[in-house]
């Protein structure tokens, strides 16, 4: 229901800012303030995406939580949408989201409502909500403790034979 009204009451503000504002300055100002934020904004986008996946990397290089450089980028991304996206209040709330304190704050909002599962190789099975630990949730299976991974396995000819039927489960 939520989506329905935003698509329904988007393009109404947008409306109704573009005959205010194009009564107030004339339609060329208009058009020429709409053009520069679009590529105002794709500059600042392009700048803040950098910065963003440079995070992202050194995260990962430091083996921390990837959630929060992940959440800045998608949020990045989604500016950059808005801001070429012809309008005035889409054009605000894309500017909006390039400044990082918006965006700690919509990621620090967005942790609250949601809940997310950790599974580490060899650990337990945790579910977290609002990024900590469940330890009533673990799974009662799995014990960390445990270094044997039962299975079987059946060894495989070094070459193909011309005539091999193959697996079945490509097709050649």
């Amino acid at each position: 229901m939520w989506l329905f009204i935003a698509f329904l009451a988007v393009p109404l503000i947008e409306i109704a800012l573009f005959i205010q504002v194009g009564g107030a300055i004339g339609l060329w100002p208009t058009l020429a303030v709409v053009v520069l934020t679009a590529v105002l904004g794709t500059w600042l986008v392009r700048a803040q995406g950098i910065m963003a996946l440079n995070n992202l990397q050194s995260s990962f290089s430091r083996l921390d939580d990837p959630s929060e450089p992940l959440a800045h980028g998608a949020m990045i991304l989604i500016s950059g949408a808005l801001l070429l996206t012809p309008g005035f209040f889409t054009d605000a709330v894309g500017f909006a989201l390039l400044a990082p304190p918006v965006r700690s704050a919509v990621f620090a909002w967005a942790r609250k409502k949601v809940t997310s599962a950790k599974f580490e190789m060899g650990g337990d099975f945790h579910v977290h909500q609002a990024g900590r630990p469940n330890p009533d949730r673990a799974n009662p299976g799995v014990k960390p403790s445990e270094d044997v991974v039962e299975g079987e396995f059946s060894e495989i000819p070094s070459g193909k034979e011309p005539n091999h039927p193959g697996s079945g489960w490509t097709r050649h």
